[in-house]
Parts: structure tokens; sequence; C-alpha cells
């Protein structure tokens, strides 16, 4: 059975799983009555960072435009350009034991496509969620259910999957951002 987290819980996820190498992040979310007359698109992005929490190079930015980084160890499998329907809008790959040593941390982001420009906020989303899957059996592992905690927020950061003592472990990180997609591409290292 799943483990369901709150916000700043950390969990372990191979040192209790033993043998788990290959995992599924699914990413859901469900946009509320939204009249302002412009396309909701939110998208999942991947961050590779190392040990300073930085993205070393653009090829450590894993999104839609970049389906795989680190080596095919991380691979995002498409854009959702609406989110609607039931389960995960969107899924990213990870074969944990694939992934560099120079990686520390695999961070996971939902943010709104232009969500400025078309005056859209978090504050319209519903039933947001990050899960961890495993690939073989399929089996749901984790849930992070991030709750209705934003409204002007435009991007944020769901949660990390991070080494600890030779294992991996999960972070429930819930922390919202202003300024989209670009302000978390300069807090990560990279230029926009």
């Amino acid at each position: 059975m799943a483990i369901n987290l709150s916000k700043g819980q950390k969990v372990d996820l191979t040192k209790s799983n033993p043998g788990l190498s290959k995992v599924v992040v699914g990413l859901g979310w469900d946009t509320n009555k939204y009249d302002g007359g412009k396309d909701f698109d939110l998208d999942s992005s991947v961050f590779l960072l190392n040990a300073e929490s930085k993205a070393s190079s653009e090829a450590d930015f894993v999104f839609y435009n970049n389906t795989k980084g680190a080596g095919g160890a991380v691979e995002h499998t498409g854009d959702n350009r609406t989110g609607e329907g039931e389960g995960d809008d969107e899924q990213v790959k990870v074969d944990l034991s694939a992934v560099p040593s120079s990686i520390e941390k695999v961070t996971f982001a939902i943010t709104i496509h232009d969500g400025e420009a078309r005056g859209q906020n978090f504050g319209q989303v519903s039933n947001s969620y990050v899960r961890i899957l495993n690939e073989e059996t399929n089996e749901e592992l984790i849930r992070y259910d991030l709750g209705e905690d934003f409204s002007i927020e435009t991007a944020i950061v769901v949660g990390e999957l991070y080494r600890h003592g030779g294992e991996w472990k999960f972070n429930a990180i819930g922390s919202g951002y202003q300024g989209g997609l670009g302000s978390l591409v300069k807090d990560f290292g990279l230029d926009s």
C-alpha cells in the first residue's frame, strides 16, 4: 500500500523496496472553472541537480522539449496540453541505478505555461499530486497530494528523489514560486 506524505515529509524509497531501480513518477492536476478565455497548459519538468543543488548544464533540465537526461536514466514521456481525464497527466521514468553519481537530486516541478501572461495561477488548479510507482509492477509506492495551499504561484516544486547513504529517498517539498518556469531555471543555476 502506498505511503501518503505531507508537505516536508521524507521517506525512504529503495531501502524499504529492495531491488527497486526503475520507477515512474506520475504527476497530475485538474483545473478549476476558469473563464479567462485562454487554455490552461500545465507542464511537468525535472531538474537533475548536483551536491550544490544546481543543474550542471541545460542537459540537466528535462521537459517536453528535452525528454531525456542523465544519460537516458531520466525520461519525460510527453506533454499533456489539457490535463483532462483521470490518472497521471504526465509521467517521468527514472532508472535509479543508472543515474550518474554526479547527480544527487532529481527534482520535479509543475509549471503553468505562460501563466503570468494569461493571468493564470495555482489558485485555479486543484487535485495536484505526485506519485511514485514501481515501473515493473505498476504498484503505487508513494503519493503526495499537494492540497489547495497555493494562490498566486505559477510554478511548484512538488518533490525530489535524492541520494542518502547509498539509497534513494523522496522528499515532499510543495514549494510555490512566482515567475513561472523562468524563476525555477534561475534558482537551479541555469539561465532562461
